[in-house]
């Protein structure tokens, strides 16, 4: 005598309210496949780089007497560019603006805890006008510099396109 399990009742198909039936899902394709099924080419990710480490040509001095001249700053967001412009600061005085988007952008500088536009105002002038510039190449991808050609020889050269005021690009 043979023993076999009791066969399940088959499914009911789904139903719907008015007692109609419901079509069949279409199954859905792969996530790595089109839609007409061959698999797509990812591109391999780039990864962005969005900090970049600076050494200040002087340094800056803390209330100790320590200097800090390694540092990294952070490509800026537009909330960065937008924020300084509602400080009181900026407003009366808009050279400022630059003293207060440093402010923001440099996450580190040598042991310091925490970087503000407090530490950026006490900074060597020389410092300020470095950060400025550094801040221009990471946030226009690198350079600052544009290929041209004299109009009277054809010569190509470089010009260099820094020198505008810090948040004004």
């Amino acid at each position: 005598m043979r023993r076999t399990a009791a066969k399940a009742p088959a499914p009911r198909p789904p139903q719907t309210a008015a007692g109609g039936r419901v079509p069949p899902l279409a199954p859905a394709a792969p996530p790595d496949r089109g839609p007409a099924g061959p698999p797509i080419e990812q591109a391999p990710r780039q990864s962005l780089r969005t900090e970049f480490p600076f050494e200040l040509p002087r340094g800056y001095v803390d209330d100790a007497g320590t200097v800090h001249r390694d540092g990294v700053m952070r490509l800026s967001t537009a909330r960065d560019e937008l924020v300084p412009l509602r400080d009181v600061r900026v407003q009366e005085n808009p050279a400022y603006l630059s003293v207060v988007l440093l402010g923001r952008v440099i996450v580190r500088l040598g042991t310091l805890s925490m970087v503000h536009d407090g530490i950026v105002e006490n900074m060597f002038a020389s410092d300020l006008a470095f950060l400025q510039d550094f801040y221009r190449q990471i946030n226009a991808e690198g350079h600052t510099r544009a290929a041209v050609q004299c109009p009277h020889c054809s010569e190509p050269f470089e010009v260099e396109l820094g020198g505008s005021r810090l948040g004004e690009s």
